[in-house]
């Protein structure tokens, strides 16, 4: 049996182009992709906080420390310049395999810069 788990999560990203005219796709600042896992052409979903949309598309590399998050294609259509939107993958693991599985979480800040990364996301309270 295999379960389909997070393998890696951009949280709160913003994003910096929508281009409707490119190949599709979701252009993400090449050190974003390293420190998170996600490779190039790995399928990805995007979260789109700021308008509820949610999608699939793959990545491909933008330039280094640029901060550039870049929805494209088709995609373009759900998500605008400015918004905030989570990108995650996901991997399917064996039950043995679960065993010592932790994703990778990284955190920005208003310019796509890593402010920090994790491996689990706090308990929620109840409030």
């Amino acid at each position: 049996m295999h379960f389909s788990m997070l393998k890696a999560k951009l949280h709160r990203v913003t994003v910096t182009h929508a281009e409707l005219d490119y190949e599709g796709s979701c252009a993400i600042d090449s050190e974003l992709l390293s420190r998170s896992g996600i490779l190039e052409y790995e399928q990805i979903e995007i979260y789109n906080i700021t308008n509820g949309e949610r999608f699939s598309t793959y990545a491909i590399q933008a330039e280094a420390g640029s901060g550039i998050i870049s929805v494209n294609g088709a995609a373009a259509h759900k998500a605008n310049p400015g918004d905030l939107i989570i990108i995650c993958a996901y991997v399917g693991l064996t039950q043995e395999e679960l065993a010592s599985y932790k994703p990778i979480l990284v955190y920005v800040d208003s310019d796509n810069q890593i402010t920090h990364t994790n491996h689990h996301i706090p308990v929620q309270a109840a409030s």
